[in-house]
């Protein structure tokens, strides 16, 4: 009788024993994976929801997905509820792998999911099978999210080329300006010397033949002088 009345004492203390062991090394790895990788991120549902992206903030919850008992139903009414704790969450692009746990029962929840949709949530008591589960999703979100990384990666480059490409257009059409300036200030300028030359040679022409003219006239100035003074030279006797 008195061992019939230990054994679920021992029972209780083998169960608390469990919770505690599992609820540490839950914590523990929660630490060191978010000390690792930022980009995976774990917590629970008593943390920081704004400075971490978290399957229980996300809204995945918000509308039911399924109809029925299933298990993705299920978790979504957990969520709801605030009756899981988020043990560890892997982003990859839009998909992610979370594992949850509900200590009431000693149920672990593993979903696959994109963006707000779960995809596939897995239920079980044993943990090894449960961080198994989540380690294959986990790499599963990184093989599917690998075609809308190389997108994003490809778009974001031709966005940089296009935007390159703007600048370089800006670019040359400035300095297109330019030359075609300096392309109509020089025309100006060769025809404003053309226009100058002649102007030089016309007054250059001028010239000669004012001097031609000057020439005559002196000419005939002396002449006439000559003429003049030759025409006194007998009044005088």
């Amino acid at each position: 009788m008195k061992s019939n009345n230990k054994w679920p004492y021992g029972v209780v203390l083998l169960a608390c024993a469990v919770v505690c062991t599992t609820t540490y090394a839950a914590t523990t790895a929660t630490t060191a994976l978010a000390a690792q990788d930022p980009a995976s991120t774990p917590g629970n549902a008593l943390g920081d929801a704004s400075a971490r992206r978290s399957l229980l903030t996300n809204g995945a919850a918000d509308e039911p997905q399924a109809q029925g008992n299933g298990n993705v139903t299920e978790l979504q009414q957990m969520i709801r509820d605030g009756k899981v704790v988020e043990m560890r969450t892997t982003y990859n692009g839009s998909y992610g792998a979370s594992l949850l746990f509900y200590p009431d029962q000693m149920l672990y929840y593993v979903a696959l999911f994109q963006q707000k949709k779960f995809w596939r949530v897995i239920k079980t008591q044993t943990d090894t099978r449960a961080e198994a589960v989540y380690a294959d999703f986990a790499k599963s979100t990184a093989q599917l999210a690998d075609s809308e990384i190389r997108r994003e990666k490809l778009q974001a480059e031709n966005a940089f080329a296009d935007r390159l490409i703007a600048l370089q257009q800006q670019r040359a059409d400035r300095l297109q300006a330019d030359v075609d300036v300096a392309r109509a200030q020089q025309s100006q300028v060769v025809d404003r010397q053309a226009q100058q030359q002649e102007a030089i040679r016309t007054l250059r022409a001028q010239q000669d033949a004012a001097q031609a003219e000057l020439r005559a006239l002196q000419t005939k100035v002396q002449d006439l002088q000559r003429q003049a003074d030759g025409d006194l030279i007998p009044a005088l006797h």
